[in-house]
């Protein structure tokens, strides 16, 4: 028998009488995003998911990381499956473990009795698997305190499973249970994370990018649509918005006061998002804004981006340190796309002396000599749709 995965439910298991859709959820999300490794039987028993391979050919490697990056999940484990009898039980270990036995010092077994109608408990089976195992290799000491190596017994519904230590998993919600969110995407590090952030609340994401050519490169439009490859792996599907965004600029640019070049830009950029969001039924916006970080990002600045949408403003970094927002690009993979050297529309026609604590009022004013609502319809009957699919622009 091949081996088979685990997917442990993580706060799925909290769920009241909806659970069952949250697990309906995840089993859709786990089978798309095995089926190009194989195929794959996904079923899902007392808040474990099941993935057996119907194949000789599925890649079970890269579908345990795979399985990693599946919001919903708290662990993945890669077992052998076996009788429940405790010869089985033992002689599987004896197996499967091997190569993990004969590296470790010490060991002990663990074992979780799910099937509670199994005649052993749980620290009779841990004590016969253990004793035959020490028995099996005679150079791995037992010890029940600080082992080198935990074997896991778990004896579920239809078989028991052996198997090493759970790797963890991404956490949150399936996607797909929280609604829909447009996500503004630039090509730097704050926004990749804040849209992985909101994704793991179990939100499909819709991203937009403001793409200013010829200020901006294609390189910098690439860069962006490399950065919603790497995460489809976490999100799932995306179709990336890309809004022309050179004509908006210009017009602030030419018309309106310098230090309110990047207020202004944002409030349209607010707008924009707020159209693509009706036009897909989308609940809410999110950025990658931090309380601070720059002039555009005070509590007076935020006031007054945010005052043209009537949707809620999602900000899951704004209280984070730029060291807390690295560690996790670089945990789901963009940091070092992020950090390339293609500058994005945010950079462009920077004022020298921003203003850092702007009224509305005076916002607005500002803007007045502009046709906003010709500009913002301007840019979005120009969005350029780009479909990204599990790491791969369609």
């Amino acid at each position: 028998m091949q081996d088979i995965i685990l997917l442990k439910q993580g706060e799925i298991v909290l769920k009241g009488l909806n659970k069952r859709y949250f697990e309906q959820k995840l089993i859709q999300n786990v089978r798309r995003r095995l089926a190009p490794l194989g195929k794959y039987e996904v079923t899902c028993l007392q808040s474990t998911l099941y993935a057996e391979p119907l194949d000789d050919g599925a890649d079970m490697d890269a579908a345990v990381e795979a399985m990693t990056k599946i919001f919903g999940v708290a662990s993945v484990v890669r077992a052998a499956g076996c009788e429940k009898t405790p010869e089985a039980m033992a002689a599987k270990a004896i197996e499967y473990m091997r190569g993990a036995m004969l590296e470790a010092e010490s060991f002990k077994v663990e074992t979780k009795r799910a099937d509670k109608s199994f005649p052993m408990t749980s620290i009779q089976i841990s004590q016969y698997v253990g004793g035959e195992l020490a028995e099996a290799y005679p150079d791995t000491r037992v010890d029940v305190h600080d082992p080198a190596l935990t074997v896991h017994v778990e004896v579920r519904e239809a078989r028991a499973y052996i198997h090493g230590t759970p790797i963890p998993g991404a956490g949150g919600l399936p996607v797909g249970t929280g609604g829909t969110a447009v996500t503004l995407l630039s090509g730097g590090i704050d926004s990749p994370v804040s849209t992985w952030m909101i994704a793991k609340r179990g939100v499909h994401m819709i991203p937009v990018h403001f793409f200013s050519f010829p200020y901006t490169s294609e390189l910098a439009r690439q860069k962006v649509l490399d950065l919603a490859k790497v995460l489809t792996a976490w999100c799932g599907r995306m179709t990336v918005e890309v809004v022309p965004f050179t004509h908006i600029q210009t017009e602030i640019r030419d018309k309106c006061p310098e230090e309110y070049f990047t207020l202004i830009m944002r409030r349209f950029m607010m707008r924009i998002a707020q159209g693509v969001a009706d036009r897909n039924g989308a609940k809410a916006l999110v950025t990658g804004e931090n309380l601070g970080q720059v002039a555009s990002q005070t509590m007076e600045a935020l006031g007054c981006t945010e005052a043209v949408t009537r949707l809620p403003v999602l900000r899951p970094l704004i209280g984070f340190d730029k060291e807390d927002i690295v560690r996790l690009s670089r945990k789901i993979g963009t940091f070092e796309l992020s950090t390339l050297p293609y500058e994005d529309c945010c950079t462009v026609f920077t004022p020298r002396h921003p203003r850092t604590k702007p009224r509305v009022d005076a916002v607005e004013e500002a803007e007045a000599v502009l046709d906003v609502d010709g500009l913002v319809r301007e840019a979005l009957d120009g969005i350029e749709r780009v479909r990204i699919e599990m790491g791969e622009e369609v």
